[in-house]
C-alpha cells in the first residue's frame, strides 16, 4: 500500500490498487445512477417508483442494479412489507447516510460552479471548434 498523507497511513484498504475491494464500492457510489439514488434516498425513505421518479431518466433494470450493489455494500437498507400487494422501501444505512451526505455536499459544489463551468465549456469549444 502506498499510502499519500499521513491520515492516510493507518488504512488497510488503497483504492488506487487494482485488486483492492474499496474499489468496487467506490464505483457503485460515484457511478452515475448510484450518487443519484444516494442523494435521492438522503432525504428519506422511498419506495421503488417514487426513487425512480426523483432519479429523473434510470430505467426500471439499471435502478434495480444500482439498488442490489448498493445494498451488498451495507449503503442500503431494503424493507420488504408482507402487504398485498408486496411494500418495498429504501432507505440509508448509517453508512449509506456518511456517504451521500459527502456526495451532496460535491454535487452541490458542482451545481454552484455551473455557470463557471459552462463558460469555460463555451470557451473550450470557441477555441477547438465545438463539438
Amino acid at each position: 500500500m502506498s499510502a499519500t498523507t499521513p491520515d492516510q497511513d493507518d488504512l488497510a484498504y488503497d483504492v488506487f490498487a487494482k485488486a483492492c475491494p474499496s474499489r468496487g464500492t467506490l464505483e457503485h457510489v460515484t457511478g452515475r445512477w448510484g450518487g443519484l439514488t444516494l442523494g435521492a434516498l438522503y432525504e428519506g425513505s422511498l419506495r421503488f417508483n417514487e426513487l425512480r421518479r426523483r432519479v429523473d431518466g434510470v430505467s426500471e433494470k439499471m435502478l434495480s442494479q444500482t439498488l442490489h450493489a448498493l445494498e451488498r455494500d451495507g449503503l442500503v437498507h431494503r424493507e420488504a412489507q408482507p402487504t398485498n400487494p408486496p411494500r418495498v422501501d429504501y432507505e440509508l444505512t448509517h453508512l449509506g447516510r456518511q456517504v451521500a451526505g459527502r456526495l451532496l455536499a460535491l454535487i452541490h459544489c458542482v451545481e454552484g460552479a455551473m455557470d463557471d463551468v459552462l463558460a469555460a465549456r463555451a470557451r473550450y469549444d470557441e477555441t477547438r471548434g465545438g463539438l
